[in-house]
């Protein structure tokens, strides 16, 4: 009885024996595979070797070129910056009355009731009867303004084609250059991986579709510099700068008329009428303040708060 059960119990631990030696020699292979495909890759990756002169002579000098052109740009424009014309007094004041009734509407609050209601009154009888406006024989003795003049005169889009010319014609140059002496030139390589998708951006003028998306032709580092800069001409040249190659983009593609439009709508030649913003100014006021408003003094019950406090 007992040898027959030894005979019955032989078969399962040789079974299981068979199994983890198979089991072994699969994750052996699958180890010596990852192995081969790892040496195979970092063959690849380093199958490709930069001489150090491209980096010397294309990739150094490029970067230094941008940064010197948006130096330059950024000071070429500052000369031609028109300095801003003086406004006449009564052309002021008619518009700083808006401003101080609108800061009156937004912050009434904060005042007494006692006085708010003294300004209320003063500056609606002003926005009425339009003491604040321009004397219309001045405006008269200038004559009519051209509809087709720009809102900003002649100087002022002459002024703006200056800047479009400076901030376009340097690049369209750098861009030749690049073209012609550094076009096809593979110039560094990435030290983070991507994706496929960023082939066509980084690897411009370069007919391979096999390399690695990480590497960067000579192109394509010109237009990585060219919006890349931007911090450093910020640390250079401060925030308020015209070397930012952003603009140059958007003159390019027509962009800054469409914004243009979308800051200025108001048609070309068109003044404000500041009669009819007076008095809607007036109306606006009128409606500030009333008895039935929700909002009140910030000092209203302040006696019986400060006591509530400290009791």
């Amino acid at each position: 009885m007992a040898r027959s059960s030894s005979n019955s119990t032989d078969p399962p631990r040789f079974f299981s024996s068979s199994k983890s030696t198979t089991i072994t020699a699969r994750h052996h292979r699958r180890t010596a595979v990852a192995a081969a495909a790892a040496a195979v890759t970092m063959a690849l990756e380093q199958s490709l070797f930069l001489d150090s002169a491209i980096r010397d002579w294309v990739l150094i000098p490029i970067l230094v070129v941008m940064i010197l052109v948006g130096v330059l740009r950024h000071n070429v424009i500052s000369l031609l910056n028109s300095p801003p014309k003086s406004i006449a007094a009564p052309a002021l004041r008619e518009q700083r009355v808006m401003a101080r009734s609108s800061a009156l509407r937004q912050n009434y609050f904060q005042l007494p009731p006692s006085s708010f209601q003294s300004r209320k009154a003063f500056l609606t009888e002003a926005l009425s009867n339009g003491s604040y406006l321009q004397p219309k024989d001045k405006e008269e003795k200038e004559g009519p303004k051209n509809p087709f003049e720009p809102a900003g005169g002649m100087d002022g889009m002459m002024d703006g084609m200056k800047k479009q010319m400076v901030m376009m014609i340097p690049q369209t140059l750098i861009m030749g250059w690049i073209n012609f002496f550094f076009s096809g030139f593979v110039l560094l390589k990435l030290p983070f991986p991507l994706t496929l998708r960023f082939k066509v951006m980084l690897q411009r003028g370069i007919e391979t579709p096999d390399l690695d998306v990480t590497w960067v032709s000579s192109l394509s580092w010109y237009f990585l510099t060219l919006f890349g800069l931007n911090a450093v001409y910020r640390l250079v040249l401060g925030d308020d700068n015209a070397a930012d190659g952003t603009r140059d983009m958007a003159a390019m593609s027509g962009a800054a008329a469409p914004m243009q439009g979308m800051m200025n709508p108001t048609a070309p030649g068109q003044a404000p009428d500041f009669e009819k913003l007076h008095l809607a100014e007036r109306d606006n006021l009128e409606l500030v303040g009333l008895e039935d408003s929700k909002t009140r003094w910030i000092g209203d019950g302040i006696e019986d708060r400060v006591l509530a406090l400290y009791a």
